[in-house]
């Protein structure tokens, strides 16, 4: 087990400077429990991940992420990869699945790649959580309003429905 721990503390390391030459802001981990407890969530990030760990291993914690709605893209690496472990880590979401020893030219668009995806996913995040907060600052009757604009209705239906004049609907829209 010591020797397996070294290897890893080994590999992450020059994981960490083959991503920092690369121009990546990286942060390393020991272990999952390490990770969940120091993560930022707010960053746009992906995660370079050990399959096979002691304890928790790839796939459980790509499972407890999933569970606290994390949306961080996975890039998993191992040595002992099989078949349906991959299947099933690409199924959870992951982005690659990539065999120990890999090239270096390989991760690293494995991880921009990844990181594209967290943009993504970020974008898509602060647009809706905008929505949220425009409908959360609406009135109840332009609520309403939305409700019917939503379900196709024109505006002197709308008017009809809430029992006002088509004017009022132009005005709360």
């Amino acid at each position: 087990l010591h020797d397996r721990l070294e290897r890893a503390a080994r590999l992450r390391t020059a994981l960490v400077r083959l991503l920092t030459s690369a121009g990546s802001n990286v942060v390393a981990f020991g272990s999952p429990p390490e990770f969940l407890d120091g993560f930022d969530r707010a960053a746009c990030a992906c995660l370079v991940l050990d399959f096979a760990m002691p304890g928790v291993d790839g796939l459980e914690l790509q499972r407890m992420l999933e569970g606290e709605d994390v949306s961080m893209p996975i890039v998993f690496l191992t040595g002992h990869g099989d078949v349906a472990s991959s299947v099933q880590a690409m199924k959870r979401g992951a982005m690659d699945f990539l065999q120990k020893p890999v090239d270096d030219e390989v991760l690293l668009a494995a991880v921009a790649q990844a990181l594209a995806k967290a943009r993504e996913l970020r974008t898509t995040g602060e647009g809706r959580q905008r929505v949220v907060d425009s409908i959360a600052a609406l009135t109840p009757r332009e609520r309403e309003v939305l409700a019917g604009i939503v379900a196709g209705r024109l505006n002197k239906q709308i008017a009809a429905d809430l029992g006002t004049v088509e004017k009022t609907i132009k005005f709360h829209r």
